[in-house]
């Protein structure tokens, strides 16, 4: 019995680490555990621990930029494509921009573009009940914030909410292989500051200090900012309108992703391409996809209803009154 029990184990631990390179390894397997699958996040816990490199590496002016660059790069990538275009298609873009934008929002570590969306769909049918993986109103703050992609029940891309894009063969590729972009950009990140230290060792830089700084911390801030929203953005904040879960507008959560934090707006509309329903309410990321519009990388841009910010003004208005 034992030597079952062991041989049961051994399977599993090695199956967990196919999954760093290969998501899509057993994927017949029942996968519904809340249980902390600590093989699973043993790369979470290395990129976490990576930081601390930068200790030896030092810093400098190129790496620091490149890391706030790379940050704000990627973010822009999830709120904007992650979410808003695969999530909820909210607006259109053709299938170059497409891969081009997944494959960025990929180099962020967050997984794969199919999984992202389909979760993200799954929570929106389901938000703040007790089949929401990552509610803190069920579950609490962390586990909302990160402890909920630690367990099987949040591991499986769920395709059948996601068969409108699972149809591209390059989205598929990259959601089944979600460790090759960021494995690409740690690559591209040594060889350029190896090639800096070579050829302009003025910059102060090299491989190391590129990787450490270009892709370890800037990956931790990106994460830790973007899940924010799941878990802030459902306990912190005002809420404009009376949906059926608990999230709020946080101006600071707006600011640090780019327009996500105007969440409770987001629940109340979720295909409009605008978070930030009012021309107070700054949305870098839809400033950014209306000049992309205008360029012609992105069209047919969802706005919001005019019943709806009808609705958010009423809802304003009769929130003052009741407070004088």
């Amino acid at each position: 019995m034992k030597t079952g029990m062991t041989s049961i184990r051994k399977k599993s631990w090695l199956l967990n680490i196919a999954r760093w390179f290969d998501s899509y390894a057993g994927s017949d397997a029942p996968m519904t555990s809340t249980q902390f699958n600590w093989v699973r996040v043993i790369p979470f816990l290395i990129l976490h621990l990576a930081c601390f490199a930068a200790f030896w590496t030092g810093v400098s002016t190129v790496a620091l930029v490149t890391c706030l660059g790379l940050f704000w790069l990627r973010m822009f990538a999830i709120t904007a494509f992650y979410h808003r275009y695969f999530a909820h298609r909210s607006y259109k873009t053709n299938r170059f921009w497409q891969f081009i934008f997944a494959l960025l929002g990929n180099m962020s570590a967050q997984r794969g573009p199919l999984w992202w969306a389909a979760h993200h769909r799954a929570h929106h049918q389901h938000s703040d009940t007790e089949e929401d993986l990552h509610s803190p109103v069920q579950r609490g703050f962390w586990w909302s914030h990160m402890g909920w992609f630690t367990c099987d029940a949040s591991f499986k891309t769920q395709l059948h909410r996601i068969k409108d894009f699972a149809r591209f063969p390059e989205l598929k590729f990259l959601d089944r292989f979600d460790s090759f972009a960021p494995l690409l950009l740690i690559v591209i990140l040594y060889i350029a500051g190896e090639l800096m230290a070579a050829f302009a060792p003025g910059m102060n830089t090299n491989g190391a200090q590129m990787v450490v700084w270009g892709f370890v911390i800037s990956t931790v801030i990106l994460f830790h900012s973007t899940v924010t929203i799941n878990s802030l953005g459902h306990i912190w904040g005002s809420r404009r309108f009376k949906t059926k879960d608990d999230s709020r507008n946080n101006g600071v959560l707006a600011l640090l992703t780019l327009g996500e934090g105007w969440h409770n707006n987001h629940h109340r509309w979720a295909v409009s391409a605008r978070q930030g329903f009012y021309w107070w309410e700054i949305d870098i990321t839809y400033m950014i996809l209306k000049a992309m519009s205008w360029v012609g990388i992105v069209h047919s841009l969802n706005p919001v209803p005019a019943h709806v910010l009808k609705e958010g003004r009423n809802g304003q208005q009769a929130h003052s009154s009741h407070n004088e």
